[in-house]
């Protein structure tokens, strides 16, 4: 089992940084559009908040280290890709790294608005930064939009990735999924 990316494909850390992310992302986000319906006295209306706010801050920590991993690490070759392909990959990988970053940000400042900080499981919290009354309105609003966003992103980027297994029959998803070829 290679702990690193080669040319080939990807290693262990960048397969379980994808596929953790992917699952917190899309388990936060159905979290989240639950959650807004809860009334007063669901027995859920303080836990759900609670928990989609610290595995925001969670994925926060996992977004900086797997950025830092990527940097360090080789890039799997994309030579089989179309050059419409290449630029678009990058892009969108590009984008899924600001679009994550900016939609944390957002959540993290509705938030601290009233100046609380956000227990993260009880292991830490993250302070906020002082009491900022009436952002926890277009931070939702914005925190909202780009959550449906970075899910549209997700449900292209998997379409991709279905595409270049099922039609081009390329080894781009299976790089992801078990890594680079056993040689």
């Amino acid at each position: 089992m290679l702990i690193r990316n080669t040319t080939a494909g990807y290693g262990v850390v960048s397969r379980l940084f994808h596929w953790l992310m992917a699952l917190a992302i899309f388990g936060t986000f159905g979290l989240g559009l639950w959650m807004v319906d809860l009334d007063y006295y669901s027995p859920y209306y303080h836990s759900a908040p609670y928990v989609h706010k610290a595995i925001g801050i969670l994925l926060l920590i996992a977004l900086a280290a797997r950025f830092v991993w990527r940097v360090a690490n080789v890039k799997p070759s994309d030579a089989h890709f179309t050059p419409f392909e290449r630029v678009s990959s990058h892009i969108a990988h590009a984008g899924f790294y600001v679009l994550i970053f900016a939609l944390i940000v957002s959540g993290y400042l509705i938030s601290t608005a009233d100046g609380r900080a956000v227990d993260v499981f009880g292991w830490f919290s993250v302070p906020s930064p002082g009491e900022n009354k009436g952002l926890e309105d277009p931070a939702g609003v914005v925190h909202t939009y780009l959550a449906y966003v970075v899910i549209a992103f997700a449900v292209v980027h998997a379409v991709a990735a279905l595409k270049h297994h099922f039609v081009d029959r390329d080894s781009t998803l299976t790089r992801m999924w078990s890594g680079p070829p056993k040689t």
